[in-house]
């Protein structure tokens, strides 16, 4: 963002562990307490297995970007919050009044923060909406075969959940085999990162930028990733991939 526009200050988000536990009980009532526990089991499972290989990848990802895009960010303002909600992250705002805002949390804005920026604050979703809304539509996406719509959907806030106007599909090349659904998200928003500057800065300056036509499409809100699901997701990953291999029998 420094490299494309004038970043005007960072909301830096200190998560506790209220949020946390507010979380798991929306996620119970949503799923009840079986498909709950396969959720907490999912988490155990990426924490011993997965965290470490997409940790070092997101080193390596973001060692590649600042490379591509140089900024010197020790003199942007910032402030530390508990919630982007918070009277503090208000008032740095409105105290800055910046043209747009981008979001990369997973805490549903109040219309008093989200309509501050001029034109708007958006969000990178991971996730093709309105088929995949909420925080894990790759996740979904692969596990349900439909890999047309596994990628990242740029999208202005509004009041419901992933909701808004959408402005821009982006979409990548993936592996499902070697490659975590974390890996392939961000990804999905990194080789479109051109796209995404190019839009905003229309949409900053004011030019007539028309969100994406999706009237008549189906919209559906997705929860928590699932072990149950990751193992059958990768299962049937391999197994299509050895398929793929099999030599032509004429």
């Amino acid at each position: 963002m420094a490299s494309t526009l004038r970043l005007a200050g960072l909301i830096i988000i200190r998560d506790d562990r209220a949020r946390l536990w507010r979380a798991a009980r929306r996620e119970i009532r949503r799923v009840g307490l079986l498909r709950f526990l396969d959720v907490v089991a999912f988490r155990g499972y990426a924490r011993l297995r997965l965290a470490g290989r997409d940790a070092a990848w997101k080193d390596e990802a973001i060692a590649r970007l600042r490379a591509r895009h140089p900024a010197d960010l020790n003199g942007v303002p910032r402030v530390i919050v508990s919630s982007p909600n918070a009277p503090e992250a208000r008032a740095f705002l409105e105290a800055l009044r910046p043209d747009l805002a981008i979001a990369r949390c997973k805490v549903m804005l109040k219309r008093e923060i989200f309509e501050i920026p001029r034109a708007g604050t958006f969000v990178f979703h991971p996730g093709i909406c309105p088929e995949y809304r909420n925080a894990h539509g790759c996740f979904w996406a692969l596990v349900n075969r439909d890999l047309d719509r596994v990628g990242m959907t740029l999208l202005k806030v509004d009041a419901g959940v992933d909701t808004g106007p959408i402005y821009l599909h982006g979409t990548c090349d993936v592996d499902e085999v070697e490659e975590s659904h974390v890996v392939i998200q961000y990804r999905a928003v990194i080789e479109n990162l051109d796209a995404i500057g190019r839009t905003l800065v229309a949409v900053c300056r004011g030019a007539d930028v028309r969100p994406i036509a999706t009237a008549g499409r189906q919209s559906a809100v997705w929860g928590q990733p699932r072990l149950t699901d990751y193992l059958r997701w990768k299962w049937t990953a391999r197994r299509s991939r050895d398929e793929d291999r099999l030599p032509a029998v004429s």
